[in-house]
C-alpha cells in the first residue's frame, strides 16, 4: 500500500459500526461515580441518576453531565437554565435506585428518599450529598443519542465524606 492509497475519510465510512447492545455490554465494565442529576422549572422537578459527567476547567468552574436525549422528560433540564449534580455515596444506594428509572416512580417518589435543599440557582440540591455542585447552564449539545449539559458552577454544597457510590457490572457498589 502507497501513502497516496490511504483515504482516511474513506476508511472510517467503510467501517463496521459496533452493535449498540455489545458497546453497552462493554462500558457495564467500566466502573463510574454515581451522582443525581436535578433541576425544577417553576413547581416541576426532575430527577436523573447518571454516570457520565466529569469537570471540564476550574477556572471558570465548570462540569458536564449526560442525559439520554430520547427521553422527551429531560428536556426540562435546558428549558429550566440549570441543574445541580448531587455525587452519592456509600449511604445513597436506595436513592440512586430510585432515581434509575427502574421502578417507574414517579417523581414525588423519587424525591421522597431524600432531604431538599436549594443554593444559588433554585435546583434541588441533596442535604446530604459527599458534594453537590450548583450549576448555571451554560450550553446544551446533542451528541448521538444523549445531551450534554455544560454548567459553570455558582455554588457548592459540602457534605460528610462518605465512600464513594460506584456502578460496574450493573450494579452498585462502594470502595
Amino acid at each position: 500500500m502507497y501513502v497516496q492509497d490511504i483515504n482516511p475519510e474513506r476508511d472510517v465510512l467503510e467501517k463496521t459500526r459496533l452493535d449498540p447492545i455489545s458497546y453497552r455490554d462493554a462500558m457495564s465494565r467500566m466502573s463510574a461515580h454515581v451522582d443525581l442529576i436535578t433541576t425544577a422549572d417553576g413547581r416541576t422537578r426532575r430527577g436523573v441518576t447518571i454516570t457520565a459527567s466529569c469537570s471540564v476547567s476550574d477556572d471558570p468552574p465548570t462540569i458536564l453531565a449526560c442525559l439520554n436525549a430520547a427521553n422527551p422528560r429531560n428536556d426540562i433540564f435546558a428549558r429550566s437554565g440549570a441543574f445541580a449534580l448531587n455525587v452519592l455515596g456509600e449511604p445513597h444506594r436506595a436513592l440512586a435506585h430510585a432515581f434509575s428509572g427502574r421502578d417507574q416512580l414517579d417523581m414525588d417518589r423519587r424525591f421522597a428518599f431524600g432531604q431538599w435543599t436549594q443554593l444559588t440557582t433554585g435546583a434541588p440540591i441533596l442535604t446530604d450529598a459527599v458534594v453537590a455542585f450548583d450549576c448555571r447552564l451554560i450550553e446544551v449539545k446533542i451528541m448521538a443519542t444523549h445531551l450534554i449539559l455544560f454548567g459553570e458552577v455558582v455554588d457548592m454544597h459540602l457534605g460528610e465524606k462518605h465512600p464513594p457510590l460506584i456502578y460496574v457490572d450493573r450494579g452498585y457498589h462502594t470502595l
